[in-house]
């Protein structure tokens, strides 16, 4: 069967719009609840977030929700067991973000075991260093039908994101300023050239932009230079105001005119 992330993309996919949330927040039982919110309000793909106690490249609100998120007790093998039957009730693509440690922890192959038998479509590790994937990883996430999927920031050269469009298959996640996570008011001038450096190279995989969109501005400027925006902190505070997912996705469309 064709990988999911293969086919929303594959399916001309433009003006995408991928939720990321942290698995555990606001309580440590509603995972299930907000991926089928999502789902059947129209988001395209959800991102799952692995709570860890140290995560590098989140901001205030995301850590925040982790620290919250392992307090409730949230973990892996807890987190693989809400996601037991998620399939018999939703169809988009389910990717999974988490950090190395935690991944290791629980073993990788285990891990892609564990994603491949919930029908986890990708996942997404920050910290995991592009030559360690080529030399330790990707031949076990391939076998599992695992799509390992890598960030590239401004300062990533051309020359290592064309290494990165030819051994990875699913989309590029393409963080859009070179600083943690968090809701933006604007993309400036060298955002902006940043995504059309990246346009330029016609690169083979779609490209999915994150950090920082909170807003119809920054929404459509993604739209606009890449397949669609991922959005996490926005959510992840609306989520944790009203600790409801439907009111929380639908202020979310209302903010970025969706």
């Amino acid at each position: 069967m064709m990988n999911r992330i293969n086919r929303l993309f594959g399916e001309g996919g433009h003006g995408l719009l991928s939720i990321y949330f942290c698995a555990g927040y606001p309580s440590a039982d509603n995972t299930v609840e907000v991926i089928k919110t999502l789902a059947n309000s129209g988001v395209d793909m959800v991102e799952i977030g692995i709570p860890f106690s140290d995560p590098m490249a989140d901001g205030e609100v995301i850590q925040n929700a982790a620290t919250i998120a392992l307090r409730n007790g949230m973990g892996m093998k807890r987190l693989f067991s809400q996601l037991a039957d998620i399939r018999e009730e939703v169809e988009i693509p389910l990717v999974l973000m988490g950090y190395l440690n935690p991944i290791m922890r629980y073993g990788f192959e285990e891990f892609c075991k564990s994603c491949q038998e919930c029908g986890i479509d990708g996942c997404i590790i920050p910290d995991l260093p592009f030559a360690d994937y080529m030399g330790q990883y990707r031949d076990i996430a391939e076998k599992y039908g695992i799509k390992i999927i890598m960030l590239i920031t401004p300062e990533t050269s051309d020359e290592r994101i064309r290494l990165i469009d030819s051994n990875t298959d699913g989309f590029i996640y393409m963080v859009s300023s070179a600083s943690t996570t968090g809701a933006q008011q604007v993309f400036g001038e060298g955002n902006i050239d940043y995504f059309r450096r990246i346009g330029k190279l016609g690169l083979r995989n779609p490209r999915m932009v994150g950090f920082g969109i909170s807003n119809e501005a920054t929404f459509r400027a993604a739209c606009d230079n890449a397949s669609g925006g991922i959005i996490g902190s926005k959510f992840v505070s609306l989520l944790g105001e009203s600790g409801d997912p439907q009111k929380a996705i639908d202020t979310l469309k209302k903010l970025i005119g969706r």
